[in-house]
């Protein structure tokens, strides 16, 4: 059976979605850059994965924010704010945890998901999926980035002739549909992205990174690719199942980027049979994550010593009070986590690296009308959880790159950088260094506060 269309309220924003199947778990179906929950069910390809789907288990998808029937808004936001998303519908209907299957473009956000919430996730599949989407000298395959740029540009040139363009690209993504698959396609692309949104949320796809975060990974993991996708090359499934440990890859010997209806049921055996093995195995069962990728933000006052020094220690007291006081305001304000607080300094984490940039940058302005300058620095990566406390190489990176950072600074790694596209900050290089202590060379970037 499946629910009528329902809303999830995720901060201001109404994300549509529907529940089919009771099956004995939950699985969540994360969609390419736009979808349409009710005209999905129209599309044939898209209705025997959903059947199928939900035939073993409780199948939820939903449209992202700015697409299809969840509200108009820019659809060009941060992951983390897309993984909210995710959340706020888990939490209306009522799902603890689920296995996520993240297709195309919803590949990267459904990573994101199951590291930052390992215990929400408990099995990923990805299908025709990828790591980032442009090429670079260490990343060969993807799109060239001033062509894919130049080609997001003519979405609204002869808009005339859209529906021509779509059913086009709808032939090429599956090119053993029918005709009338094609054309059902075809009307779901169009439904599902206004032209202006369609080129919004590309360019900000573009920007995407996740390749640091798959180390990060702990649960069963299935990749799925097609030998030649004229979309995404197999090239990125192939490195996506080579760095998220213990991944299983299975390439199948087909070509396009979506199956049709008649092509569909090998994959859907691959995936049915992945989720039901790790279902028996346990991996959906509820336990405590020992591992989490986070954010940590670490800070302290410059100067000091010298300003203790001035005002003396009563003085010097409860100037400190004041300053706790303001950081731990901007930490609640922005969900971050206080950790630890040693003498003029504090050591945060947060679950989305947007939110943490932005509680570092309200710290430094909040102390200014104390006469103080912070220094700040932030690292994304996978951390141990001790008694509820992250730990590990990941937060003494992240107390390095403070260390480099100049008065008043907020300071990044190329890490943090990366999986803030959409969020509207800007950064300037600060170069290559070498963090004591930290294996390798790091890329800092300064955030832009101008």
């Amino acid at each position: 059976m499946i629910s009528e269309t329902r809303w999830a309220r995720s901060g201001d924003v109404n994300i549509a979605y529907r529940v089919a199947g009771d099956g004995p778990f939950d699985v969540v179906f994360v969609p390419g850059s736009g979808s349409h929950v009710e005209l999905a069910w129209q599309v044939p390809t898209f209705r025997v994965w959903f059947d199928r789907l939900a035939s073993f288990a409780r199948l939820i998808h939903f449209d992202k924010r700015g697409t299809g029937m969840s509200d108009a808004v820019d659809p060009a936001t941060p992951l983390e704010t897309r993984i909210d998303d995710v959340r706020a519908v888990m939490d209306a209907v009522g799902s603890q945890r689920a296995a996520m299957i993240g297709v195309s473009e919803g590949g990267p956000m459904s990573i994101l998901f199951a590291a930052t919430h390992p215990d929400r996730a408990w099995a990923l599949v990805l299908y025709g999926a990828m790591a980032k989407q442009t090429r670079t000298p260490d990343y060969p395959w993807g799109h060239d980035k001033a062509e894919a740029l130049q080609a997001i540009a003519n979405v609204t040139v002869n808009l005339d002739d859209r529906t021509g363009r779509l059913l086009a690209g709808a032939r090429e993504a599956s090119p053993k549909a029918t005709d009338e698959e094609i054309e059902a396609l075809a009307a779901y692309f169009r439904n599902a992205l206004s032209p202006g949104a369609s080129q919004a949320l590309a360019r900000m796809n573009l920007a995407i990174d996740v390749r640091d975060v798959l180390p990060a990974i702990r649960v069963p993991t299935l990749v799925l690719h097609n030998e030649v996708d004229p979309w995404v090359e197999a090239g990125n499934g192939r490195y996506l199942a080579e760095h998220i440990p213990g991944a299983s890859y299975v390439e199948m010997p087909e070509e396009g980027h979506i199956p049709s209806s008649a092509t569909a049921g090998p994959y859907l055996d691959e995936i049915e049979r992945f989720l039901l093995r790790a279902w028996e195995a346990g991996a959906a069962e509820e336990s405590e994550p020992d591992r989490v990728l986070s954010t940590v933000l670490f800070t302290d006052i410059v100067g000091a010593t010298e300003r203790a020094s001035e005002l003396g220690d009563r003085a010097w007291r409860e100037m400190l009070e004041r300053h706790h006081e303001l950081v731990r305001r901007q930490l609640i304000r922005f969900r971050g986590r206080e950790v630890d607080t040693a003498g003029d300094g504090f050591f945060a984490s947060f679950d989305g690296p947007a939110r943490a940039i932005r509680c570092a940058c309200a710290i430094s302005d909040s102390v200014r009308e104390l006469g103080l300058d912070v220094r700040a620095g932030l690292h994304t990566g996978e951390c141990e959880v001790l008694d509820g406390k992250v730990a590990g190489i990941a937060v003494h990176t992240g107390a390095r790159v403070a260390a480099q950072a100049q008065p008043g600074e907020v300071l990044v790694s190329r890490t943090v950088k990366d999986l803030v596209a959409g969020s509207e900050i800007d950064f300037a290089e600060r170069g290559v260094t070498l963090l004591k202590g930290i294996p390798g060379q790091w890329e800092l970037f300064a955030v832009d506060r101008s």
